[in-house]
């Protein structure tokens, strides 16, 4: 909150110097209707606004810093996070016994493929894709596709009616 606040506030102190600048060259172009401003106040105003427009500067380049270092962590993680679920890809379909072929049409079919589009990259008929999905479904002791994607979900989120690990004593 503090933060943002911080924010809000540079903001609203270089909207205030950018309206000092523009005045001025209003003023010198048209005319000051109040008189010459004494020399020091003019340029103490002129130091306030363009040191507003340098913490501006330097808060950019904190918040450009601080939204590159998340976006490499958020790559990082997503690595981590696409790795895991092709491990556990592997180990369910290396436990349900899956050929070859069948790996690969239930790596489509989890991806969302429909059946003709899966014979039409494995260069297969949709009738061989149907009875390899049936086989899936069979060795994965499911009845369909959502269950099928069912299954991966609740392995990479866990099942909510399992509680939570023991804290361990201290």
């Amino acid at each position: 909150m503090a933060r943002r606040s911080l924010i809000l506030g540079i903001a609203l102190f270089q909207l205030i110097a950018v309206l000092v600048f523009v005045g001025d060259i209003a003023l010198q172009a048209f005319g000051s209707p109040f008189g010459p401003i004494p020399w020091a106040a003019h340029e103490a105003i002129e130091i306030a606004a363009a040191s507003a427009l340098l913490a501006g500067v330097a808060l950019g380049g904190v918040a450009l810093h601080t939204s590159l270092r998340r976006a490499d962590a958020a790559e990082t993680a997503l690595r981590h996070a696409r790795a895991a679920f092709q491990d556990v890809l592997e180990e369910r379909f290396s436990a349900w016994g899956l050929t070859p072929a069948e790996r690969d049409v239930a790596l489509f079919a989890i991806k969302g493929m429909s059946g003709p589009e899966i014979a039409d990259l494995r260069g297969t008929s949709e009738g061989t894709i149907k009875a390899q999905m049936a086989a899936i479904y069979r060795k994965a002791g499911v009845h369909g596709r959502p269950q099928l994607l069912s299954l991966f979900i609740e392995e990479i989120l866990g099942d909510p009616a399992d509680p939570p690990p023991a804290a361990p004593s201290p």
